[in-house]
């Protein structure tokens, strides 16, 4: 079911879905009026989702959710940071390995780590089916930033957010969480933890609705307008398995 879920949303991810489309215009070009309207389907696809506008369309409804959280963290501290890869190639420190996303993430969750006391940072991930699990990436990454190793709980087998929920819960029970991730993933998280019983305190960060000139078309963009529509495929899906 993993496995399926990740082929399956592939193929309605922006850049595969313009290829697609290019692919059948090609298969089509003996009929030139249902080949020019792939194409034209395909470009225009690809420059709305590449526009501020566009993207902003997407990733507002998700964003506009949970606000910047501040809040002191009363009683016991716990911290979740869910994971987002990393490269193994890339040499010298963890932080350096961590993708962009990943990076923002732990950022943000040692902001959250200074609300409370004798807080816990919780990381995750899995390995990918090689190299390093990204849950030890995201650890060894939060000790070169200052965290002290006896302070970090590792989930080094989880893949997903369902995952990560279940292993948490195994471990926390009812025990309270600041969970720490993506703004545009932080509906689905949210509810995938609600659904385990978990009590998270949303802390969102690495937010990709922003402003830009409305009328260039840009990579960041289109690539903020491909993470929205992963959540509102990771969405659909949850609503289809948890109704």
């Amino acid at each position: 079911m993993f496995w399926l879920k990740k082929i399956l949303s592939m193929f309605v991810m922006p850049l595969p879905l313009v290829l697609l489309l290019m692919l059948l215009a090609f298969i089509l070009i003996r009929s030139r009026a249902k080949a020019r309207f792939l194409l034209a389907c395909a470009a225009a696809l690809l420059l709305v989702l590449s526009m501020p506008w566009g993207s902003k369309l997407l990733t507002a409804p998700l964003e506009a959710q949970y606000e910047v959280n501040r809040s002191p963290i009363e009683g016991s501290c716990q911290v979740m940071v869910l994971g987002s890869g990393h490269d193994d190639d890339i040499g010298g420190s963890a932080v350096q390995q961590l993708s962009p996303t990943a990076l923002a993430r732990l950022t943000e969750g040692l902001a959250q780590l200074r609300l409370g006391k004798d807080c816990v940072l919780i990381v995750s991930g899995w390995n990918g089916g090689s190299g390093r699990a990204h849950a030890d990436v995201m650890a060894d990454a939060a000790v070169e930033l200052g965290v002290a190793p006896d302070r970090i709980l590792r989930l080094p087998e989880a893949r997903d957010t369902l995952e990560e929920a279940e292993y948490l819960s195994q471990i926390l029970g009812d025990v309270p969480v600041r969970l720490v991730t993506s703004a545009t993933h932080m509906p689905r998280a949210m509810a995938i933890f609600k659904l385990r019983g978990i009590k998270a305190a949303p802390a969102p960060t690495d937010f990709y609705g922003r402003s830009g000139y409305w009328w260039r078309p840009d990579g960041s963009f289109l690539l903020a307008s491909q993470r929205a529509i992963h959540e509102y495929v990771g969405l659909f899906w949850f609503w289809l398995r948890h109704a």
